[in-house]
């Protein structure tokens, strides 16, 4: 696996989370599902995630999306 599955799964399985626990808890989970489509949408404009900064330092390899190597656009 590559740090791009890695970030989507990630991504994706905390907006599911959030939204069970939004439906079963609290309304205010919404700000968790809210935060993680922000920091999706300024990574596509920086090409900067936390999350992948984190499991590059790990030492997974990167895929094409979080390389920091511009010429893929």
């Amino acid at each position: 696996m590559n740090i791009d599955k890695a970030v989507f799964r990630f991504a994706g399985s905390v907006i599911l989370i959030s939204l069970l626990l939004a439906w079963l808890h609290s309304p205010w989970w919404f700000a968790l599902t809210a935060f993680v489509g922000l920091n999706m949408l300024q990574a596509s404009f920086t090409g900067i995630c936390p999350v992948a900064i984190l499991l590059k330092k790990f030492g997974m390899k990167h895929g094409a999306a979080f390389c920091g190597d511009a010429s893929t656009e």
